[in-house]
C-alpha cells in the first residue's frame, strides 16, 4: 500500500520484482543480466530501471575506454546486434608535462593493467543507449526522466523500494496548483546505482554503517569538452593519456585525449578535490592544459560541441562500502567501483 505524507494525497504504486535506480552502465547491465538468468531458467520477472535523465545516457559524461571483457560476457554477440563499439585502440601514449615541454613514458614498463591493446574507445552515453535498447527487448521497463528521491522501508526496515519526487512544488515547499504526487516503485530487490556520491546511496551506506571498517571514499572532479577536430589532427584509434602540468606536485590529477569516431576528439580533465588554489579553479586548470604544446595542434581548426562535468569516486577497492542490505544493494559508481590505476569504471 502507498505510504501518505502529512496532508499529501497517496502516492500511486507500482510493484516489481527488482528495482534498479540508474540507467548507466550498471544498472543497464543488471537489467540485462537479470532478465537473461530468468530466462535460463524458464521464469518471467518483471524489472524496471528508473533514470533522472531526460533519456538514456542524457547524464552519461565520460570519455571512455573500455575493456569488452564484461560486453563479451553479458552479450557475446555485441558486434553483430550493432554495438557502438567500433574504434579500436591503435596508439596508447602516456605523457609527462613540463611548463614548455612533454616527455613521453615508454610503453614495455608501464604494467599491463594501464595498458589499452584490444580496447575499444566509446562514446558511453551511445553505449548506454544501444544497452537500454537491449534491456527493452528483453522486457525491461525503462522510465527516463524520473529521478528517485526517496528510499521506502518496510517495518522491519529492509529496503522495498523507491518513490519518486513530488513536481509542482513552489519555493516555499508549498504545493502549486500544478502539483502531481510522485510515484511509489517497489520491489522485492532494489540495486542503486545513481552514480558518484548519490543521495540514495549516502542514505543507505549512514542507515546500515556500510562505511564501517573501510577507509573513507576519496572524489575527484572530471571535466571533459567534445570536440569537432580537423580532419588532418585526427588520430582515430589514439588514446593519450598525462599528468605534471598545469597541476603541481602535490595535486593529483591527470588528462586524456581520446580520437574516435569521424573526426571526434573527447578531451578531459581530472582534479582531486583536495586541491587548492585560490586564483584558478579546476575549469580554468583544464582551459590552460589545452594550451600546452603538446596538446593544443589537435584543436586548432577545430570545434567544441559538448562539455560538462561530474565527480568521480577514486578512494578504489579500499573504499569500497559492504555493498549488499536487507532488500537491496549498491552497485556502480554509488559504490565506488571505479578501477583507478586502470583510468576505467
Amino acid at each position: 500500500m502507498a505510504t501518505n505524507g502529512a496532508g499529501l494525497p497517496p502516492r500511486e504504486a507500482m510493484e516489481f520484482d527488482c528495482v534498479i535506480v540508474g540507467a548507466g552502465p550498471s544498472g543497464l547491465s543488471a537489467a540485462i543480466r537479470l532478465k537473461q538468468l530468468a530466462a535460463e531458467s524458464g521464469q518471467d520477472i518483471s524489472v524496471v530501471v528508473l533514470e533522472k535523465g531526460s533519456e538514456v545516457g542524457a547524464h552519461i559524461l565520460s570519455g571512455a575506454v573500455i575493456d569488452p571483457v564484461g560486453l563479451n560476457r553479458l552479450i557475446p554477440d555485441w558486434k553483430d546486434k550493432g554495438a557502438p563499439v567500433d574504434t579500436p585502440v591503435t596508439e596508447d601514449q602516456f605523457l609527462v608535462l613540463g611548463p614548455a615541454g612533454e616527455m613521453r613514458l615508454p610503453n614495455w614498463p608501464l604494467p599491463p593493467f594501464m595498458k589499452n591493446h584490444g580496447n575499444y574507445i566509446v562514446s558511453l552515453g551511445a553505449l548506454c543507449r544501444w544497452l537500454g535498447e537491449q534491456a527493452t527487448e528483453l522486457g525491461v521497463e525503462i522510465y527516463p526522466g524520473f529521478a528517485a528521491s526517496e528510499v521506502l522501508y518496510d517495518d522491519k526496515g529492509a529496503v522495498v523500494g523507491v518513490a519518486t519526487g513530488d513536481m509542482g512544488v513552489g519555493r516555499d515547499g508549498e504545493p502549486k496548483d500544478s502539483f502531481v504526487r510522485g510515484m511509489e516503485l517497489r520491489g522485492k530487490y532494489t540495486l542503486i546505482g545513481e552514480g558518484a556520491r548519490g543521495s540514495l546511496a549516502k542514505q543507505l551506506i549512514a542507515k546500515f554503517k556500510l562505511d564501517q571498517g573501510h577507509e573513507p571514499q576519496k572524489y575527484g572532479i572530471g571535466l571533459k569538452e567534445l570536440w569537432q577536430v580537423a580532419p588532418e589532427k585526427h588520430r582515430r584509434g589514439l588514446v593519450q593519456h598525462s599528468f605534471g602540468w598545469p597541476l603541481g606536485n602535490s595535486t593529483g590529477g591527470g588528462s586524456f585525449l581520446y580520437h574516435y569516431g569521424d573526426d571526434l576528439v573527447a578531451v578531459g580533465f581530472v582534479v582531486h578535490l583536495n586541491y587548492e588554489n585560490p586564483y584558478l579553479s579546476p575549469y580554468d586548470e583544464f582551459q590552460r592544459f589545452k594550451t600546452h604544446p603538446a596538446i593544443r595542434d589537435t584543436f586548432e581548426g577545430g570545434k567544441r560541441i559538448g562539455y560538462g562535468a561530474r565527480a568521480i569516486t577514486e578512494g578504489g577497492w579500499q573504499s569500497m562500502p559492504d555493498l549488499g542490505v536487507p532488500g537491496g544493494a549498491l552497485m556502480g559508481c554509488s559504490a565506488g567501483m571505479v578501477n583507478v590505476p586502470r583510468i576505467k569504471g
